[in-house]
């Protein structure tokens, strides 16, 4: 005889600490305290996720789920820290032994317990990227690997292709297909240092970053009894940032969930930027397929943004077909309309967006709490140079300052050569571009160059032809690097003919691109195809400038203030906002300048070659838009500069702007008005405001 035993979901009659409805909206509230089983919960921008997920924690701990029971997994320590932080606050106590992290520092601590399992000791070392990068560049020198003759990939970039094939599950030879064509002649060997490199850490009882997850993942897959251990473990399991999860992450969350499937994936489907970088957007959007059973949340109120700015929001992403769909409803009252701003060209777009701050900065907002927001670094070119000459400050958080990136250096050290034979510094850093020369050998070289570039004997107003002092050092250079040696020299003499023609400074960065620069770059950066563009646009950054002197000579003040900027000890003056919108997602901003929304470059013409991109730069869009608090503005050039000197370029307007219906937004159009002194509004910022 045989009966039925009700298992409840949790206890019936929990004594709970937290009202939660009165803490959380109804929305909020219908996850934290959603039953077991599968979730999906889409967390609009600016809704309360961390609260969300927070109160979750905590309604599974009043509940009476014991804290070791949980594993909660974010994309930063930072953010595990927080949320435990909160969890603390709310029911008191320390909670230590509560499960959470990164990915990466769980897959550490589990690792530690089962290490022996793999054939590890438990106290295995870990290899940070430094250490990983040695490695890699010691199995490619034990390969026998001439790298100098075939350009074949420096260690950093082997390094970042393997990773990316753990990370996205693929092949070597379908990541180097997909991603890195270029190295396709070069797949044997790197194939050879694969294996050589998991040998090696295997020999030394080390692990890199990907193995952290990688052999957790064997771990699960190859051990019943350990999976079935870690299964029983952790009957509720919490990820943050869901969408940004790629495929390796998203099969151990699945794995570990497979027994229970207690699984609340929290996220944004409509803030998935990062497929560059091997972000899976499957994972979520294809989430209810993985668990038919899993109920979706969708929360929608925002307390961020006016309502105008959020209804151009839901505009902007609605075109994409593969979403959850979704409103953003607004907390807010109601507030001015976005705008958008058709300009001339970039420098009208960049003296609206300077003179639209020095205006909104004299209503009594602050600078901090504003930014001008771009798809690529490039894109501000001409912004840093209108916020500079209008002594406005800001600061960079793109990333490397642009003109501090080793790939805008290199090629400006040529032309900085070309116009001044005397320049040390251009000349030690061309010579050590060149494979076998080091340190003592380019100081070796500057010495005789410098003799022979600014001796007696020189011509040309005095000054030696550039490539006949080069030509004159060949018998001094190491046998393995005078092939290249000769190839420098031939550069040279291009560069110096089209400069005496007074050629552009984009002439001239192309002919150093194609001499050499573009294969140099593809052997030594894992991006060299946007580190390419930079240089294009670079070059056509410099027409606006009439000589290669003048360009050169701005190029130096930019950097000097990118310099400034970087220097911690600059008070507590305010400072507008510059950022890549990759950069900016998380952050936000009273006021918002979106810029160079152009068909080409926003979206990118780049990912609109994957069949995914369009979708992902509309997401890219949305992230942006959803940043801004108050104000709201969309700005592209009409015409934009082309390298080389040619006619400007007419630039469509993004496609993205049609599809906001005009009725959502305004339209500025820019007309030149008097200049005028501190009583007016109208014209040009002038004089040098204190901030």
């Amino acid at each position: 005889m045989s009966r039925e035993y009700v298992l409840h979901p949790f206890p019936r009659a929990a004594d709970l600490h937290i009202d939660y409805a009165r803490e959380v909206n109804e929305q909020q509230l219908a996850a934290v305290t959603a039953p077991p089983g599968p979730a999906l919960v889409i967390a609009g921008a600016g809704s309360g996720k961390t609260r969300t997920l927070t109160y979750r924690v905590a309604y599974l701990l009043e509940q009476g789920i014991p804290a070791d029971r949980i594993l909660l997994l974010t994309f930063t320590n930072k953010a595990a820290r927080e949320m435990m932080r909160r969890v603390e606050d709310l029911l008191g106590g320390e909670r230590s032994d509560l499960w959470g992290g990164t990915f990466h520092s769980i897959g550490n601590r589990i690792l530690r317990l089962y290490a022996d399992r793999l054939g590890y000791e438990r106290g295995f070392s870990i290899l940070d990227q430094e250490d990983a990068r040695h490695l890699v560049a010691t199995c490619i020198a034990e390969a026998g690997i001439d790298t100098r003759a075939t350009r074949f990939p420096k260690a950093e970039v082997l390094g970042a292709i393997l990773s990316l094939a753990v990370n996205k599950r693929m092949s070597l030879p379908e990541v180097v297909a997909q991603q890195y064509p270029y190295f396709l002649k070069l797949l044997p060997q790197m194939e050879r240092v694969q294996g050589a490199y998991a040998g090696r850490k295997r020999q030394t009882g080390a692990m890199d970053f990907d193995d952290l997850l990688v052999l957790w993942l064997r771990l699960l897959e190859e051990h019943a009894d350990v999976r079935e251990s870690l299964q029983r473990r952790f009957q509720f399991i919490l990820v943050d940032e869901y969408q940004d999860t790629n495929r390796l992450q998203g099969d151990l969350v699945d794995l570990l969930a497979a027994r229970h499937q207690n699984l609340m994936a929290v996220g944004d489907d409509a803030q998935s930027i990062y497929g560059w970088r091997g972000a899976s957007f499957q994972n979520i959007l294809e989430f209810p397929r993985r668990y038919p059973h899993a109920v979706v949340y969708k929360i929608e109120t925002n307390y961020r943004s006016t309502p105008e700015i959020l209804t151009l929001a839901n505009a902007a992403i609605r075109s994409n077909a593969r979403q959850f769909a979704k409103d953003l409803a607004p907390a807010r009252p109601a507030g001015r309309k976005p705008v958008v701003v058709p300009c001339l060209d970039a420098r009208q777009q960049a003296l609206f967006v300077a003179q639209r701050l020095v205006e909104l900065h004299g209503e009594g907002r602050s600078l901090n709490r504003m930014a001008v927001l771009y798809r690529s670094h490039f894109h501000a070119l001409e912004l840093q140079l209108e916020l500079t000459r209008h002594n406005i400050p800001f600061s960079i958080t793109s990333g490397v300052r642009f003109f501090e990136q080793a790939h805008i250096k290199d090629v400006t050290a040529h032309l900085k050569l070309v116009a001044n034979a005397r320049d040390e510094l251009a000349f030690k850093r061309i010579v050590l571009l060149l494979p076998g020369l080091g340190p003592k050998a380019a100081e070796k070289l500057w010495g005789a160059f410098r003799d022979r570039a600014t001796g007696a004997a020189s011509t040309q107003g005095g000054t030696r032809p550039l490539a006949t002092a080069f030509g004159d050092l060949l018998k001094l250079v190491p046998k393995k690097a005078q092939v290249a040696w000769a190839q420098l020299t031939s550069t040279m003499a291009q560069l110096e003919a089209a400069a005496t023609e007074e050629a552009r400074a984009g002439v001239l960065m192309n002919l150093v691109v194609e001499a050499g620069y573009r294969d140099y770059l593809q052997a030594n950066y894992e991006n060299a195809r946007s580190r390419l563009e930079d240089i294009e646009q670079l070059g056509a950054f410099s027409e606006q400038f009439s000589s290669l002197q003048e360009f050169l000579a701005q190029l130096a003040l930019l950097t000097n203030l990118e310099a400034e900027e970087a220097d911690p000890g600059q008070g507590d003056t305010e400072r507008a906002r510059l950022s890549t919108i990759h950069q900016a997602k998380g952050l936000e901003f009273d006021v918002v300048f979106v810029i160079m929304l152009c068909d080409g470059l926003f979206p990118s013409a780049r990912s609109l070659e994957a069949g995914d991109g369009e979708e992902e730069e509309r997401r890219l869009l949305y992230v942006a838009v959803t940043r801004a608090r108050d104000e709201l503005y969309l700005c592209y050039p009409a015409m934009r500069a082309l390298a080389g000197g040619g006619a400007a370029q007419a630039q469509l307007p993004s496609r993205f702007l049609k599809e906001i219906p005009e009725d959502l937004r305004e339209t500025w159009d820019l007309v030149n008005g008097a200049r005028q002194g501190q009583d007016g509004a109208a014209g040009q910022p002038e004089g040098q405001p204190e901030w």
